[in-house]
């Protein structure tokens, strides 16, 4: 048994010190969980931050003042005051995307009792800004003619009042989202790109037939390989946590980082399997990136990491159940965002214990299948 276990250790020492040396990989392993982590976090926002807009006050009321100046920065930019001829003009050169006309005698009408109405045009190929600025629009301007009207706040005349409370994200800040989202796939992807990688490595290497010569077995080849790629990203994960997540984008962690380096753990031990299985049937480099791309985008995309995973049609959910990422996803989330202890997320690791034995077994078996064709 000790035996076994140092063949295991010095293979896997073998396996670092060959990853360490290939300098291309080693500074895309820090670019994935350093600058990737931050850029993806910062390049997309679901937040109305500086929208530009427009208004064409045709009633010059103080009322149509009022609201024109309710319209400010972080949400939108200072507004302008253009002209109704200048609408076409502004949209088309997409500088505006919002342009609100305020039409004549709108205070007269709303003192009166009528309902006038107020034209708002968007620029749809701003889709995030669209969607969410026009309920702004709508909201803001609601209660400034409420209150303008009333001299208090009223945002309807239900006989209750909605109170919303967010939690967990109550600035509803993208960045914190966005960060765990990147730091999640990256795990995926890299320890199945670094696990088959090493695996065609040695092939190409010729490498392979040093090793069967060796009084080695395959589960040992196997282990080493994936204890070294599992003690990489670890290492990655966690300085990318503290120094990435916490330190530059400061994102709030609620919950255990130990509890959340052990889930880790295990869908990396299922993931490494994955990758050794796509190094096993690939032949060479190329090959293994194609079967690679195959493999990683349906995990990242249908794992909800980016698409709430309820929204998916049934079909799609219940093959997603057979892979580890559905449930690491779940994990991650309610560790790192609602705090969650193991009394709660017990079920999803026992889940990705179980795939990722399955997936080490097969594996297994096709690399034995791999190595005695060759020998």
């Amino acid at each position: 048994m000790v035996k076994h276990l140092l063949n295991i250790l010095n293979l896997g020492i073998k396996e670092l010190r060959t990853l360490f040396a290939d300098k291309g990989m080693v500074v895309f392993i820090i670019y994935s969980f350093s600058a990737a982590i931050y850029i993806g976090a910062t390049k997309t926002s679901t937040e109305l931050n500086n929208a530009s807009i427009a208004f064409v006050d045709e009633d010059r009321s103080a009322l149509s003042k009022r609201i024109i100046n309710s319209f400010y920065k972080p949400r939108f930019n200072t507004p302008e005051e253009i002209s109704y001829y200048a609408i076409d003009k502004g949209m088309d050169s997409g500088y505006y995307t919002f342009v609100v006309i305020i039409p004549a005698n709108f205070e007269k009408d709303i003192i009166s009792g009528k309902t006038p109405d107020i034209q708002l045009n968007i620029d749809a190929t701003r889709m995030t800004q669209a969607g969410i600025g026009s309920g702004y629009i709508q909201q803001i301007i609601t209660d400034e003619v409420n209150n303008y009207i009333q001299r208090e706040p009223s945002a309807s005349k239900l006989p209750i009042e909605l109170v919303s409370s967010f939690k967990y994200n109550p600035n509803l800040t993208s960045t914190w989202f966005g960060s765990i989202s990147e730091i999640i796939g990256n795990i995926a992807m890299l320890s199945i790109l670094l696990s088959g990688a090493s695996l065609i490595r040695e092939r190409e290497h010729g490498t392979i037939e040093h090793l069967l010569v060796m009084p080695l077995n395959a589960v040992e080849i196997m282990l080493s390989k994936i204890w070294s790629v599992v003690f990489v990203i670890l290492v990655c994960v966690t300085l990318s946590l503290f120094f990435i997540v916490q330190g530059v984008l400061q994102v709030p962690l609620a919950g255990s980082v130990p509890l959340f380096l052990f889930s880790t753990f295990l869908l990396l031990f299922a993931t490494t399997s994955l990758g050794i299985f796509i190094g096993t049937i690939a032949k060479n480099m190329p090959q293994l990136g194609m079967i690679f791309i195959l493999t990683i985008l349906p995990l990242m995309l249908l794992s909800g990491n980016i698409t709430p995973f309820d929204s998916m049609p049934e079909t799609i959910q219940q093959i997603m159940y057979l892979v580890p990422t559905s449930y690491f996803v779940q994990i991650a989330q309610a560790i790192l965002f609602r705090g969650a202890g193991i009394e709660t997320i017990w079920a999803d690791m026992l889940h990705i214990f179980a795939i990722g034995m399955v997936y080490f077994l097969f594996s297994l078996y096709m690399f034995r299948k791999s190595l005695e064709s060759q020998s």
